[in-house]
């Protein structure tokens, strides 16, 4: 709570104090009502005084206005107050998830980080904003309307309130029990929005694979679940509804019978009791408000809880304090001696191995150098290790003789353009996911990339040409034409080191042969690492590593290669011959 405060609420004390204020007009508003129950009988309905008909009536019109007026300002504060935390947790939240490495996305699904912005921020929100008014207001009012009742009549009040001190063990208890309640509760949804996402990016696989009846029965256990502890979330907070009802119906009751006998007996007079019982049970309601303020309070700081945790993960790779832009004069990339092994919950397959052993390789200033192998031999390691994805466990990497680790990210990954195999479009305009990475590019700069990646002829054919939405990673296109909009991307960047994860490996004949052209200009005096499984996009490479359970085996031209009758002459071979079938 104190750091829910501290870090949360605490930048938005002047607006809560002014809120505040109106709660507590509204509190004096709420004791007025009910203590002119004593002149209405009275002067009234008793006395029968014209004179005060009106005065009364007007000093209760005024009340209620002016009750209203307060509601509107702090409602309007607190809704204020309420959004502007959770924007601020949010912001906050969202710039510290995308600080942190790739290894924290790898293990963390994406329903489950998308429901902490939604369904804990969410609580914290209630918790806060519904706190600060039941505490201010129906605080404030109680203690009005008790004034009242012990104005009016202190041997009343005095009975009315000895039962309610009762109900504070059991309304705890309740409070503990929905905490635990709700952080099940938040841990399921966020297993539910996973399992959403998952099924409708993947509609194509289930509906191919006849699976719809099978996914509907995972997402229906699921559901059930989220019933059952949604279900028993809401009788938690249930019981503590019949606790204060039946310590209300004793207190009124005793108030009824005591006070009737007292008034019957002309101990007091009629007004007076009136309005203590008007008082009375204009308290009930803050008062029950109060009583399960302890529910909403405990759901909250259970949001609160998991958001912070999100928070307190720290980056395991970090920028140095002095950090120094990196200058790149030729592009010149070295591997040294480089040792790395996945974090634990990263390694999939497993393995706990180093996934790299002792790497040495050098991609000359200007140079293509290939990266082969089986699948797991390391090759995306690599490629991952270079913009610092990861970080290596010993060793060195260096650009031009700087270490990677000595320099800004920004720097670092400003000198490089990455086109993946895992292509990612935003749903957003082709025109802007070409720019992305460079969003002050002019419109003829993103035209002449995209001629360059063989994609401007099928963008033209678009509905809106560059102004088309792709849709969610741009799945009105197609594979081909969605791998030649990430290496337009590529070529816009125009880094002086570029990073090609089998960049053409969506793309049919023809337009490979044209994107393969476009990259081999775009090649020229650049740097630049690729990956392919296909050996006939890297036969002219300058250099090429052949890797093997995380080792470099073999390296050298592509006829160097094949004159050794090694690993990469048998792949070649292997290739060649299906191809040939």
């Amino acid at each position: 709570m104190n750091r829910l405060w501290r870090e949360c609420i605490r930048g938005y004390v002047g607006k809560l104090a002014l809120a505040i204020v109106f709660m507590a007009i509204m509190a004096v508003a709420t004791s007025l009502s009910a203590w002119l129950m004593k002149p209405v009988v009275n002067e009234i309905f008793i006395a029968k005084d014209r004179d005060m008909l009106w005065l009364i009536g007007g000093a209760i019109f005024a009340t209620f206005v002016t009750k209203g007026v307060s509601q509107y300002v702090q409602a309007t504060l607190m809704a204020h107050v309420g959004q502007s935390i959770v924007a601020d947790m949010q912001k906050r939240l969202y710039r510290h998830l995308t600080d942190l490495d790739i290894g924290f996305f790898h293990n963390n699904a994406t329903g489950t980080l998308v429901s902490r912005f939604t369904v804990d921020v969410g609580a914290m929100r209630v918790a806060v904003s519904h706190a600060i008014t039941v505490f201010g207001k129906d605080l404030l009012s109680l203690i009005g309307l008790v004034s009242v009742m012990f104005i009016q009549d202190w041997e009343l009040a005095i009975i009315a309130f000895t039962v309610f001190p009762i109900a504070i063990i059991p309304i705890a208890k309740i409070g503990r029990r929905m905490r635990k309640v709700t952080v099940n509760v938040q841990v399921e949804m966020g297993q539910f929005m996973t399992a959403l996402e998952q099924t409708f990016q993947g509609i194509r696989v289930v509906k191919s694979y006849g699976m719809e009846d099978y996914e509907r029965g995972r997402i229906g256990v699921l559901v059930d679940s989220l019933y059952r502890l949604y279900f028993k979330s809401m009788k938690t907070r249930a019981l503590s509804s019949p606790i204060m009802e039946t310590l209300g119906g004793v207190a009124v009751t005793s108030v009824i019978i005591y006070g009737g006998h007292r008034v019957i007996e002309n101990q007091t007079d009629p007004g007076g009791f009136f309005s203590f019982i008007m008082a009375l049970l204009l308290a009930y309601e803050p008062l029950k408000r109060l009583a399960n303020l302890n529910t909403t309070v405990q759901e909250g700081l259970a949001g609160a809880q998991r958001t912070f945790e999100a928070l307190d993960h720290m980056n395991p790779i970090t920028e140095l304090e002095n950090a120094s832009d990196l200058d790149v004069k030729t592009g010149d990339v070295k591997f040294k001696d480089v040792f790395f092994s996945y974090p634990k919950a990263d390694d999939i397959k497993g393995d706990q191995g180093e996934a790299l052993k002792n790497i040495s390789l050098h991609i000359g200033a200007g140079k293509t150098v290939a990266l082969v192998g089986a699948s797991g031999a390391g090759k995306s390691t690599i490629m991952n290790l270079l913009p610092r994805f990861y970080d290596i466990q010993s060793g060195s990497i260096s650009i031009d003789g700087q270490n990677i680790a000595d320099v800004t990210f920004k720097s670092l990954r400003d000198s490089m353009a990455l086109v993946s195999q895992e292509i990612m479009l935003f749903d957003d305009t082709v025109r802007n996911n070409i720019a992305y990475g460079k969003l002050d590019a002019s419109n003829d700069d993103i035209e002449h990339a995209a001629k360059h990646a063989a994609a401007h002829d099928f963008i033209l054919q678009l509905p809106d040409g560059y102004d088309t939405m792709v849709g969610e990673h741009g799945v009105r296109l197609s594979g081909g034409q969605r791998q030649r909009l990430a290496i337009a991307r590529a070529m816009l960047k125009n880094s002086p080191i570029l990073l090609l994860d089998e960049a053409t490996s969506a793309l049919d004949t023809e337009s490979e042969r044209r994107v393969q052209a476009a990259l081999n200009e775009l090649m020229k005096d650049r740097t630049t690492l690729v990956i392919a499984h296909r050996l006939s996009t890297v036969v002219k490479a300058d250099l090429i590593y052949v890797m093997d359970g995380g080792r470099v085996v073999e390296q050298g031209t592509h006829d160097e290669l094949l004159a050794q009758s090694g690993i990469y002459a048998n792949l070649y071979q292997l290739q060649f011959a299906s191809e040939e079938h």
